[in-house]
This record gives C-alpha cells, structure tokens and sequence, in this order.
C-alpha cells in the first residue's frame, strides 16, 4: 500500500475517534509528527503522557500552521467556527477531512468558511465508536474491519480524496465512497433513529416512579439496547439538529410502524405479532451473516 506523503498531522478534537486515528497511525509510522487541539487542557495533556499526540495547542490557527494533514473530530455544532479559525492558517497543500456524522451540514459549513482550501477538504466518517469519549478512551485498533465512508463533492480534489484514503486505509478499515445526502439518509436509520430511541426510553424508563426498581432488575438486553444512551448528548444534539430532516423521515415512519405494533397488541392479533416478529429476526439475522 503506498504511504501518504505527509509529515505532520493536526488532530482538532482528540476524543474516542480523534485519539484513535492518531494512535493508529502512529503505528504504522506515517507521520512525522502529530498535533492535537482542542479545548480540554487536561484532555489534551493526557493525550501528550499516553504518547497519542506528540504536542498540542489550544489555538486553532496555530495548530494547523505547517500541517500537511488535519483531521477535524469536534461536534457538528462547532465545525463552522474550526473551519473560520483555520482559513487563514492552512498551508496550501494541505488536506483537511472530517469525521461528522451528518455529511451535508459539514460541507455546507466548509464551503462557506474555507475559501479556496475547500477543494483541498475531504468529507469522512468512520463507522465506528463506543459509547466512551475522551482520549483515554481512544485505542488503535477502533477502526480495523470497519468501513470508513468518504463522501468527496463534484468539487473535492482527486489528489486531497486519495491522501485521505491512504490515510483511513492503513488503520485497517475498508474505505467507500458515497453521495453526501444519501449517506446522511442510510446514517438516519442505522445510526442516529438507534440512538434517539435508547436516549428516549431511558428518559422514560427514569421518569417512572418505579425507576429504581426497573433499573436493579434490567436484564442483558436492557443494557445491550441502551448502552448508547451513555454517549456525549453534545454530539447528539447537534446530529439531531445538523441532519433533521433524514431523522424526521425515518423517525416518521418508525412511529406508524410503532402504532400499527400498538394495536395488534391491544387487539390481541398473534398473527401480526408473529409476522413482525419473525420478519425482524430474519433481517437481523441475515445482516449478521453478511459482516
């Protein structure tokens, strides 16, 4: 696999995904030297002790000055601010990539703040993660089998996309391109609809007078489904906001099938009960064959 041919990585946001790209390519020995930024000192500190970042600045401009490479890993909500924070300060061959969540909000974002460096920006997300967050929480091996799905524009250079590629590529994941608005509808319903739900039933679960109970005696299955409603609400609050309208569409349609569960329960229906049931099992199961 050919290398990239950066020297000096600028990580904006060294949380769970930022702190794991760059333990892993450190690795691999692909960079130089790494930068992180964010606005944690402590955070940012710990990172320099675990040796995931070599340096750190908390002043954006600085941090990407000289860098081939920069990767912005913050929440939705302050990308435009990084991308205005950095436009003056980005050396012209440098690339810039992403790892949001919702895709069409970032490169909207990008394209109003970044100047002419916008064809040097690589939309990207990972599909990967934990529910933990900060750079302690981060480990090399987070991306390996995993996909990473870049999704570049009409105005994106081949150049930027292929160094960016390379990067994701020697962290072990299988890399994909896809259109930006079709990616944020695919990520509405495998990524975002599972969080609002769990975040959702564990609200309702701990506003019932009997929250203490429910919660001593919640078996596995309880866990496994709610074990996301332990992720950073910042983030999700702005995915909610950055990509509503795929949200709104799959949320709208999650609820009619909702209501039709409603009341083949309520009219005692064991065929429809049986026929969702069953139709659900064999598309989980048939998705679990496939990976």
């Amino acid at each position: 696999m050919k290398k990239v041919r950066s020297k000096r990585l600028c990580i904006i946001g060294v949380g769970l995904i930022g702190g794991s790209l760059a333990r892993a390519v450190r690795e691999k020995g692909l960079y130089h030297e790494i930068i992180g930024c964010g606005r944690s000192v402590a955070n940012l500190e710990r990172a320099v002790e675990l040796g995931i970042i070599d340096n750190f600045e908390q002043d954006i401009g600085k941090a990407v000055n000289d860098c081939d490479m920069v990767v912005v890993a913050v929440p939705l909500g302050a990308f435009k601010g990084v991308f205005e924070q950095m436009k003056d300060h980005l050396p012209d061959t440098a690339v810039v990539t992403d790892v949001g969540s919702a895709k069409q909000s970032v490169i909207e974002d990008a394209k109003k703040a970044l100047g002419n460096a916008y064809q040097n920006f690589v939309p990207g997300h990972p599909i990967a993660g934990t529910e933990k967050s900060g750079a302690e929480a981060s480990f090399a091996e987070l991306f390996q089998e995993r996909r990473v799905i870049l999704t570049p524009t009409d105005d994106t250079s081949v150049e930027a996309v292929a160094r960016v590629r390379a990067m994701w590529e020697c962290t072990g994941a299988e890399v994909i391109d896809m259109e930006p608005a079709h990616h944020d509808e695919v990520l509405a319903a495998t990524s975002h609809l599972p969080h609002v739900l769990a975040y959702t039933l564990v609200d309702t679960l701990a506003a019932m007078s009997e929250r203490d109970e429910i919660f001593q005696y919640a078996a596995g299955g309880f866990r496994d489904f709610t074990r996301i409603a332990s992720s950073d609400p910042a983030m999700w609050r702005d995915i909610c906001i950055a990509n509503r309208d795929a949200i709104m569409k799959v949320l709208g349609q999650y609820q009619r099938d909702l209501t039709a569960l409603s009341q083949a329960i309520l009219n005692n229906d064991e065929s429809a009960l049986f026929e969702l049931f069953s139709r659900a099992k064999q598309a989980r199961d048939r998705s679990i064959n496939s990976d």
